[in-house]
């Protein structure tokens, strides 16, 4: 049997291992779960275009989960189905592990200092107002109505671009284009209660934030009962999805509520290394009670030592990479292209997307760099940041939904196809304008450890 030697001692591993390893660094490479995203972007646009009947019928199909009299569609008043349960259910986890790391960049990390933290929270302001301002001046009569839509950043869709980028995108732009990405949505969202809807349903919404209250104290109380934390995150879910207000959002925030620091402390993990490692010197003897408590004792303090944030976000990357992004792509990238429907608001959305969004990002990063209100982040210049404002044009699913409320009246029908035209031809072309500026201005950070298959290799 093959052994891996760790710390001195070599341990015994499973023949299974050598196939799973392989498989595991695989999955660890960036790039793949970039690849993964376009190829199924692509498979999704393709069956939209030869059959939209079928494409839209599979996502439409109902699904319902019932528990005696009680049934999810009478809760949720309408008859839930696939692509509502991977929007508003799936997308949810994927904003959770968004927030899971942005919160772990702001305590321990880019985000740490004021000044850093604050530059993306501008830069979305200023990625929101400027394709907005583009919008209404070349389309300002009837269809005026549609400037939100070029006002978003799809994260799925800006994420996978950046994987596929791999170590050309330097940390402090992931970290600043993940924090602008949340503020954007964030922003769309009161864009959407504010312009394009009839309200927000404030009672349950009040619901909400009591049990995401109590989600915090049992952090600070130091609950660490996943089940708990699971029944509180899917009430304070269904409340947001009853508010009226994207449960996405929910995800974002109890990300951001997960503690960082280990429950153990560092002095006392330091203790009973050394407790144990001097009784195994000393080989005292021990009953099989004796044991199983010690090693009982060793598992728990291994599983605290490291922090929830850091423990679930390592959990839920695999799930997200390669099974909640591709979903996504799958259920909102079937955009039917029909040249016909091109008008001023296609070119409005699109021109929103390629230019105002990279160019609002950038003026107002500039200025408040310039101010000294704001500095850049590690490892990214003036070029890098341009690039990243490029990906930020990316404006798939949001841009799709407001579109849908701004022209959802059948009289609109044209507007509705010529946004949606936009949005797709802008999205891409920030995509492939973004990418191909990135590898020009960018050069991959490789470290010979991070390359090293050690390196990636679970123990």
């Amino acid at each position: 049997m093959e052994e891996k030697e760790v710390l001195g001692t070599k341990v015994p591993l499973q023949a299974i291992d050598k196939f799973v390893a392989p498989v595991q660094r695989f999955l660890k490479i960036e790039s793949t779960a970039g690849i993964g995203l376009i190829a199924v972007t692509i498979i999704a646009l393709l069956w939209a275009n030869l059959s939209n009947e079928t494409y839209l019928a599979f996502w439409s199909l109902p699904f319902n989960f019932t528990i005696g009299p009680w049934s999810i569609d009478k809760a949720l008043h309408h008859a839930p189905t696939l692509g509502w349960l991977v929007n508003d259910a799936l997308m949810t986890i994927f904003f959770f592990s968004v927030g899971l790391e942005v919160k772990g960049e702001i305590v321990h990390g880019e985000l740490h200092d004021m000044r850093k933290a604050l530059l993306p929270v501008l830069a979305a302001i200023g990625g929101m107002i400027f394709p907005a301002v583009i919008y209404l001046v070349i389309c300002p009569g009837e269809a005026h109505h549609g400037w939100g839509i070029p006002m978003a950043t799809d994260i799925a869709f800006t994420v996978g671009c950046m994987a596929l980028l791999g170590t050309r995108i330097p940390h402090g732009l992931r970290v600043m284009i993940l924090t602008l990405a949340i503020a954007d949505d964030i922003g769309s969202i009161i864009v959407v209660a504010v312009g394009y809807s009839s309200g927000v349903q404030w009672s349950a919404l009040g619901i909400a934030v009591i049990f995401l209250t109590l989600t915090w104290l049992s952090f600070r109380l130091g609950i660490r009962n996943l089940f708990v934390h699971g029944v509180l995150a899917v009430i304070s879910w269904f409340c947001f999805v009853q508010s009226g207000v994207h449960p996405t959002i929910c995800g974002v925030i109890i990300g951001l509520l997960t503690p960082v620091a280990p429950m153990v402390k560092r002095a006392y993990m330091d203790q009973l290394i050394v407790t144990v490692g001097d009784a195994v010197k000393e080989n005292r003897p021990m009953t099989n009670d004796q044991r199983k408590e010690v090693l009982a004792m060793l598992e728990k303090t291994s599983r605290e030592s490291g922090s929830l944030q850091g423990r679930l976000n390592t959990h839920l990357q695999p799930w997200v990479n390669f099974v909640i992004m591709p979903l996504f792509a799958l259920a909102n990238a079937g955009v039917v292209i029909e040249p016909s429907a091109v008008s001023l608001v296609t070119l409005s959305v699109a021109l929103g997307l390629v230019i105002g969004k990279p160019l609002g990002i950038f003026l107002v990063s500039f200025a408040a760099i310039k101010a000294k209100i704001c500095m850049l982040p590690t490892g990214v210049n003036w070029k890098i940041l341009l690039g990243g404002g490029m990906l930020a044009g990316i404006g798939f699913t949001m841009s799709l939904f407001v579109a849908g409320l701004a022209f959802g009246d059948p009289a609109h029908a044209t507007y509705l196809a010529g946004a949606k035209v936009g949005i797709l031809t802008g999205s891409f072309a920030s995509a492939i304008f973004g990418i191909l500026f990135m590898k020009i201005v960018s050069k991959p950070t490789n470290t010979p450890e991070e390359s090293s298959s050690d390196a990636v290799e679970p123990v």
